[in-house]
């Protein structure tokens, strides 16, 4: 492909009149026939930059005339409410694509692709443009990859600072969650199905809808609440309505990610703050004036018991109550705790209303793991029925067993040095001690550690603090993953759920076991002490969930890894049946 697809032809000018009128005289009377052509009379695709301090701010756009549309943006910078504003107050420049095979469509992807690449760039720090309009099938899409790629190295060549590498792009928590990736046919319409259910809600003045979405790990949850989420704001632009949405989180790491979305779109600047954890959205909205639609990422995370910040017993029916329709994205299997555990009989009074209103979606294609179906029947066998089959060989998707700590970390830093899978982690069952406030007692490091025989490491956080107050900044919005200092320790179900890893290093602690020919769970070696504790049922009873709630945990470290799983397990017995599986 890549030795028949033309290199694009990139210009990059000063955004202003008068450069631009000497380019178009440029193309008019010295430049080759072929690129006159493709600038002035093929669709092209540009990019509008400048500095904002030290960020950028960039608006992406394409059209059939650059050079009409172009003079139409300069027309309106006399608004200083609109973006084009800042092309008279920065020093901006333009970038415009042009390639021998661009037509609508092609040039509308990458468009779309660019916008998803500025967005997740953490010096960009506004994108000002609508929702991108991803194309389906059209004449030259098998070229769309290998275009791009071209496109954007020769961005690259040209600014290194505004346009980063792909894969740290890839890499970086906002571009997973970002609402510009391009649907899946099933995302499609479990999208409009969602749109079209407010629209109903709304226009009929109904309250307390639920939308019930079901998936697990990986089936792509997180991207069809963004986008929906951001459809709807963008549709209530386009027809001139106010809307009221909010995103729901209670995750910290994903809070974040959620409000630089929010930011960088420039919703939160137009709406105010529409980011929150549920405590705080129940505690500043009343059932009597309810928001238009509540969506809850991750509702497994939700509490169904009171706690000091949250006095009520069921944080989902207290949310319901306050929008006029409620979209939650759920995984029972990724429930850890015990105040997070829903008893079977509440879950299926919500799942049973909202397939009685024909409002449950189940997503089930597994779109994370670059795993054949083999390997994921090895891994649910493994962590949702205790069953170790034999490790399936794969091309796609690499499994691999350990039997020392420190060979499966010297291979997960191995990993981590290649810019392809920089996104490489080692990380662990909760079976050794750690407090966020207080430091070890009688111990000679300074650290909470994952300690294994004579190999240890730090545990959950505890670089951070080793930090300059420089580091310190150039991390902050970054997940667990993404901050460069994680690799020299080992991280846990709080660090890294609802984030992927490229390779996953998982120990599996004292609490998982190998018995008589089965996986077992034993609680009381487990540290988590939110999944050890008793849970105080509906009908006033007491009753443990240790065992279900650690094997949740195993389930959701071993489904992290997006192109591989590194396994090292600290129980005797389970480690030789791994080595022997793997054979």
């Amino acid at each position: 492909m890549s030795g028949k697809v033309a290199t694009p032809i990139i210009r990059e000018i000063k955004d202003n009149r008068d450069e631009l009128k000497t380019l178009e005289d440029e193309l008019l009377s010295t430049a080759d026939a072929k690129t006159q052509d493709i600038i002035m009379n093929y669709p092209t695709v540009y990019i509008h930059n400048w500095k904002n301090t030290d960020d950028f701010e960039v608006y992406v756009g394409e059209s059939n005339n650059i050079f009409r549309r172009t003079r139409e943006h300069y027309d309106e910078s006399t608004n200083k409410t609109a973006w084009q504003y800042k092309l008279l107050e920065k020093d901006a420049s333009l970038f415009i694509i042009g390639h021998e095979h661009f037509n609508k469509s092609l040039t509308l992807d990458i468009e779309n692709r660019l916008m998803h690449y500025m967005m997740s760039i953490d010096r960009v720090k506004e994108v000002h443009n609508d929702r991108g309009n991803p194309q389906s099938k059209y004449y030259t899409s098998d070229e769309f990859e290998e275009i791009f790629r071209k496109v954007w190295r020769g961005l690259r060549k040209r600014n290194k600072d505004l346009f980063p590498t792909e894969s740290a792009i890839k890499d970086s928590a906002i571009y997973k969650a970002s609402p510009l990736h391009k649907l899946t046919p099933e995302q499609e319409r479990a999208r409009d199905q969602i749109i079209a259910k407010v629209a109903s809600a709304i226009n009929k003045g109904k309250t307390k809808q639920l939308i019930f979405i079901e998936g697990e790990a990986g089936t792509g949850k997180t991207v069809l609440n963004s986008s929906t989420f951001y459809e709807l704001y963008c549709r209530a632009e386009e027809h001139k309505v106010k809307i009221n949405c909010h995103l729901l989180v209670n995750h910290d790491e994903q809070i974040t990610v959620y409000e630089q979305i929010a930011d960088k779109l420039g919703l939160t600047k137009e709406y105010g703050k529409i980011v929150s954890k549920p405590t705080t959205f129940i505690n500043n909205h009343s059932e009597s004036d309810p928001v238009d639609v509540a969506f809850i990422d991750e509702a497994h995370l939700l509490l169904t018991q009171g706690k000091q910040s949250y006095r009520g017993s069921n944080q989902l029916k207290d949310i319901i109550d306050r929008a006029r329709v409620t979209v939650v994205m759920f995984d029972e299997n990724q429930i850890l705790t015990t105040e997070q555990y829903w008893e079977a009989k509440a879950l299926e009074q919500y799942r049973k209303k909202a397939k009685k209103n024909n409002n449950y979606i189940l997503l089930d294609k597994q779109l994370r793991m670059h795993a054949d179906p083999a390997t994921i029947d090895w891994i649910d066998s493994f962590t949702k029925k205790g069953e170790l089959k034999k490790i399936p060989k794969s091309s796609k998707y690499s499994v691999k067993v350990f039997d020392s700590p420190k060979q499966l970390d010297l291979e997960i830093r191995k990993k981590a040095k290649d810019k392809n899978s920089a996104l490489s982690r080692v990380i662990a069952t909760y079976d050794w001690e750690y407090s966020s406030i207080h430091k070890p007692e009688k111990r000679l490091k300074k650290y909470w550690e994952v300690l294994i025989d004579g190999w240890h490491k730090p545990w959950n956080r505890e670089l951070e603090s080793d930090l300059s107050k420089k580091d310190k900044k150039a991390i902050k919005g970054l997940s667990w993953a993404e901050q460069p200092q994680t690799i020299g320790e080992v991280g846990s179900t709080f660090t890294i759920q609802g984030f992927d890893l490229n390779y996953a290093g998982v120990i599996l602690g004292p609490s998982v076991k190998y018995r008589n020919g089965k996986i077992i769970i034993d609680p009381s070696c487990s540290k988590n002490r939110k999944a050890k504790q008793n849970r105080t049922l509906s009908n006033g009873t007491s009753k443990k969930f240790g065992e279900t709630l650690i094997q949740h945990e195993v389930r959701v470290l071993m489904t992290r890894g997006v192109d591989g799983l590194y396994i090292y397990a600290c129980d005797k017995e389970l480690r030789e049946a791994l080595i022997d599986a793997s054979k």
